[in-house]
């Protein structure tokens, strides 16, 4: 088993991507904690599915103090951590002529979510790790954090470049230490995300510059993140992986 050993913070885990990333890590013989913030029926249910190599705690990452509260309680249920995925996201929608309060609290809302609640777990994690014996983070990027987004979206977008930067940061300044840090960049995943964006737009819009011509699976995602923890994988530190097809410059 290749993360056997590991204890391992998923925060987002109820989502579909969430959720699949759960289940490749247990599958490659590591421990999880569940993260969610309202989901806790969905986040029981995915533990009992883990075979008993998980825990389930809550904490709402929209509140500044959420990343302190899941952090204490991942350690109370797993005692050491080696690894975290910063996965939790939302994607909000605003228009540049939209009032300036409304504007500023998509904003807001966007980045505390996205970027400054991975930041405040990942200076946790670091905390950690380097006293531990050092430990991972991946962080689940976005191929709109590469690119540029649509108006409507760029607080998303924005958000997600703003993670790609915090985990070259990471990857410099604590990879002597034994920190290392991985993000990923998808594309189009069928998640309820994107469902909601085809519900809008359509499919083909979501599909418009894929050259496979189809979303990736949640389950590509739990996959390749498992790969990233592999403890062979030290020399992934820094990268960003590509999940999207061939489309990045599109």
């Amino acid at each position: 088993m290749k993360l056997s050993g590991q204890n391992i913070l998923v925060t987002g885990a109820t989502g579909a991507i969430g959720q699949a990333v759960c289940h490749a890590l247990v599958a490659d013989g590591a421990n999880v904690v569940v993260h969610c913030s309202r989901n806790r029926d969905t986040a029981e249910t995915l533990v009992k599915a883990l075979d008993g190599r998980g825990w389930c705690v809550s904490a709402d990452l929209s509140d500044p103090a959420g990343p302190q509260v899941l952090w204490d309680q991942a350690l109370a249920v797993a005692g050491r951590l080696t690894g975290l995925v910063n996965n939790a996201g939302i994607r909000s929608e605003v228009a540049v002529d939209a009032p300036m309060e409304e504007w500023q609290q998509v904003w807001a809302r966007e980045m505390r979510v996205n970027f400054l609640s991975a930041a405040d777990l990942s200076k946790l994690a670091i905390q950690h790790f380097r006293t531990h014996g050092g430990g991972r983070i991946v962080n689940m990027a976005s191929r709109a954090g590469q690119r540029g987004y649509s108006s409507s979206a760029m607080a998303y977008g924005a958000s997600k470049a703003a993670l790609i930067n915090l985990t070259k940061s990471i990857a410099q300044s604590h990879g002597h230490e034994g920190v290392t840090a991985v993000a990923l960049a998808p594309g189009w995943v069928r998640t309820e995300m994107a469902e909601a964006y085809i519900a809008e737009h359509g499919e083909a819009a979501a599909l418009a510059g894929i050259p496979i011509a189809r979303m990736a699976d949640p389950q590509e995602i739990g996959e390749i993140t498992a790969f990233a923890f592999r403890p062979s994988q030290a020399s992934l530190n820094g990268a960003v992986l590509d999940v999207n097809g061939g489309s990045y410059m599109r």
